[in-house]
């Protein structure tokens, strides 16, 4: 599935949020697994992969890994990517219940902004994305030249 756009919702008093319609009706669950999984980020956000693009993730991420040591690198990693996730099934009405840990972690608040980031959703704080929507817009062409993608 690829995530594009933005949309900006609410999280209800039950930590519940609605998948937006767009991404719900590109779901199927033979392809995409049955549920969500979240994972909150340092910067401020909740990541948002499907179950199967999660799960190839991991897959990829462990399969250098031949060792039942894992340097302390890979373990923090391990530990901020598996052990803090979460398996969010959506409810008939196309809502998840985040968890509370994470919207606490991450300072998320009520009004949230839903961004499509190719492989993934990101859930922002809507202001915080405001901001970096402005920020990276207005250095949009200058990203662009530095990247060599001036079509």
């Amino acid at each position: 599935m690829l995530f594009l756009g933005n949309s900006e919702h609410n999280i209800d008093p039950k930590l519940r949020l609605a998948i937006p319609a767009k991404y719900r009706n590109m779901w199927d669950p033979a392809k995409h697994g049955g549920a969500w999984v979240s994972v909150a980020w340092p910067t401020g956000q909740i990541r948002l992969f499907t179950e199967r693009s999660f799960e190839r993730i991991v897959e990829q991420a462990v399969s250098g890994q031949t060792s039942l040591m894992p340097t302390a690198e890979q373990h923090a990693m391990q530990v901020s990517e598996l052990g803090m996730a979460a398996r969010l099934e959506m409810d008939s009405a196309g809502r998840i219940a985040l968890p509370k840990k994470q919207i606490e972690r991450t300072g998320l608040k009520q009004e949230v902004t839903i961004v499509g980031m190719g492989s993934r959703l990101e859930i922002w704080d809507r202001e915080a994305w405001n901001r970096k929507e402005d920020e990276v817009f207005a250095k949009a062409q200058d990203m662009a030249d530095k990247l060599g993608r001036t079509q």
